[in-house]
């Protein structure tokens, strides 16, 4: 707990060093304190160095990464971003700057750059190839923001990392056919073999104040495919999560269906009757346009 906090919980100065000489409170960094026991858990560790660090103080970079699960961080150092500048503090390095809302959200109760923050974070301070494992792991993990990562790359055109991110997600890279996942390569060479009109691999679209990635877009038709892999869906969190992407999707007047492995290996046939179908009855609704990745 931070000094502030424990002023709003009543104590005064010489309550917190009474407490402190009775081993109630013990000090983790100046004004902050551990509760009960001295040794900290990882969350904590991440938890005191953001007290630390002043209001409007995030979990960021390295460490924020760690906390999402996609990418090993120091143990040994905790990042954290903060808008003003923070004098130096063992075991933390400091970022300064001012994050807007949609940049920053909340863990386990601890303050953190969103997922595409962080990716943009990392850009700026790791090799292409740790990024894109990271880039890898978010979406296998399914994390996605209301703002994606390519409107931050747009926020930010001149910022150091920027370039890597285009590189990797950029239009070019799409152009010359890299795709995600071997279910989605196999998915759009069936679409190739039976002749369907191709779609916009990996479009975001627009839903509202959020947006949301489709796995493969027609926009003309209003028709949304999304690649079931067992890697991607294994989880319960993870069903539900897709079923209300599902949900919004329908309100916003598309047509989002689920196309798996077996379907594209297996029943072929029927796969292609129903994409024929729906994209026949897509054709005749007014057109309804996602915005795609910059």
């Amino acid at each position: 707990m931070s000094h502030a906090q424990l002023t709003e919980l009543g104590l005064g100065r010489g309550a917190i060093q009474h407490r402190v000489q009775r081993k109630r409170l013990h000090p983790v960094h100046r004004g902050v304190y551990s509760v009960g026991r001295r040794r900290l858990t990882r969350s904590g560790v991440w938890m005191a160095a953001v007290l630390a660090c002043g209001r409007g103080a995030v979990l960021s970079h390295r460490s924020a990464a760690a906390l999402w699960g996609i990418r090993r961080g120091d143990p040994s150092r905790t990042e954290v971003t903060a808008p003003g500048r923070v004098g130096r503090r063992r075991g933390i390095r400091a970022h300064q700057a001012s994050l807007p809302n949609d940049e920053s959200t909340e863990v386990d109760g601890i303050p953190v750059t969103t997922v595409a923050r962080t990716i943009l974070d990392l850009a700026a301070v790791d090799d292409r190839h740790r990024v894109e494992r990271a880039m890898e792991q978010a979406e296998a993990l399914r994390l996605a923001d209301t703002t994606p990562l390519a409107a931050l790359a747009a926020r930010y055109p001149g910022r150091r990392g920027t370039a890597v991110l285009k590189a990797i997600t950029g239009k070019d890279s799409r152009a010359a056919g890299i795709t995600r996942s071997h279910l989605e390569d196999r998915f759009l060479r069936f679409l190739a073999e039976r002749r369907l009109p191709p779609p916009d691999p990996n479009a975001w679209l627009h839903l509202g104040e959020d947006w949301i990635e489709g796995d493969c877009v027609w926009p003309e038709q209003r028709l949304v495919v999304e690649l079931d892999s067992w890697q991607y869906h294994a989880t319960k969190a993870a069903f539900r999560r897709d079923r209300a992407r599902d949900r919004r999707l329908q309100l916003a007047g598309w047509v989002p269906i689920r196309v798996t492995a077996w379907d594209v290996e297996e029943e072929p046939d029927r796969l292609e009757a129903e994409l024929v179908g729906l994209l026949r009855a897509g054709a005749r609704a007014a057109p309804l346009r996602p915005v795609r990745a910059a």
